[in-house]
């Protein structure tokens, strides 16, 4: 029977147990540069024992940031500061690993705890892209719309930012296709309105999402896992939902995606989403069932006998926990002890043990 603390293989990595580190945006970099502050984030939670950890939303290119203080991939000048931290997190016996994105028409943001919705040009923010010229919000400027040369374009960037994250030491590439940003703006009806083969039919609102995993497939080793986080639904009537991401999810795998990191949301702002504890597993199940891809459940996941049944019951092969490791980054540490795995502590934190 598989538990939290039984081990997962994806091609050639072996996880040590279950309990992933979900990408969390700390808003901490300058100029996309990675600062003190995620070398202690993204280190600390390694050491408490999490099997994967993964690093926050990063841009492919600068335009593609959510905020002024987004990290960056864009460039080969990032890779010595991801370096420093992915060996680090391998000495832990810990699996380094990062997400690649483009926020699309939420971009060009202020930082959370400065300010709300688009920075205006002429105060340090940028035009942002989507596939249709909707903003995504009242008080989000309006994006504009990308030409098919430039979709191309996408799509080589996210290539070169999978490339440079494995020269960086990250043996875990997730691509962002969730919440909202630029590849989910192409999924859902609601923000792609084109006409052209980037819009219009589920096969066309696809093509990016298929297009960038597969190059990012093959600028990837075959030994290293890819990624994929997915927005199962939209919360809203006649939007994105569950049974096109199934179908979504099925070309994925076809293009060589090993693992979907299932979530929701983000794409509408008023959406009415049921927030409750484990409320995002079903989608875990769902598309682990109908395409036998493996999956990873997320979503207020805060107790380890939740953690735990969540893998006995077959309902996804993984967990991601964000918020929980905020409070507790040792919380793999502490779930073994309730469930009564033996672990092996840091040598460092032994005597606490």
């Amino acid at each position: 029977m598989k538990r939290l603390f039984t081990p997962l293989k994806i091609r050639g990595i072996e996880f040590k147990n279950r309990i992933f580190v979900s990408p969390m945006c700390q808003y901490s970099a300058e100029e996309g540069f990675t600062s003190e502050w995620h070398f202690a984030h993204l280190g600390s939670r390694a050491v408490g024992g999490a099997a994967l950890v993964i690093a926050e939303a990063t841009a492919v290119s600068p335009e593609g940031r959510i905020t002024p203080n987004c990290l960056g991939i864009w460039d080969d000048k990032f890779i010595e500061g991801f370096k420093k931290i992915t060996d680090f997190i391998k000495a832990q016996n810990c699996v380094p690993g990062i997400q690649i994105a483009h926020a699309g028409r939420k971009g060009s943001t202020y930082t959370p705890w400065k300010g709300h919705n688009s920075i205006p040009l002429n105060d340090g923010g940028w035009q942002t892209v989507a596939p249709s010229a909707i903003p995504f919000a009242d008080g989000f400027a309006a994006p504009k719309e990308l030409s098919t040369e430039e979709i191309k374009l996408l799509v080589k960037k996210f290539a070169a930012a999978a490339e440079r994250s494995v020269k960086a030491g990250f043996e875990v590439i997730e691509i962002h296709m969730a919440h909202g940003y630029l590849v989910h703006q192409f999924l859902s009806p609601l923000s792609n309105k084109r006409t052209d083969e980037y819009g219009g039919s589920l096969e066309n609102r696809c093509r990016l999402a298929v297009e960038i995993a597969s190059a990012v497939r093959k600028a990837v080793p075959d030994t290293l896992p890819l990624f994929v986080r997915v927005s199962a639904t939209d919360w809203v009537k006649d939007g994105w939902d569950a049974d096109q991401s199934v179908e979504l999810v099925k070309k994925l795998k076809e293009a060589g995606v090993d693992f979907i990191d299932c979530s929701s949301g983000g794409n509408v702002a008023d959406a009415k989403i049921p927030v409750a504890p484990g409320y995002q597993v079903q989608f875990a199940e769902k598309f682990r069932e109908e395409t036998g891809i493996l999956t990873g459940a997320v979503g207020v996941i805060t107790q380890a006998f939740q953690a735990d049944n969540i893998i006995v019951s077959g309902q996804a092969d993984a967990v991601l926990m964000a918020r929980e490791f905020l409070r507790d980054p040792y919380f793999p540490l502490h779930a073994a002890k309730v469930l009564g795995f033996d672990v092996k502590w840091p040598v460092q934190y032994s005597r606490a043990k």
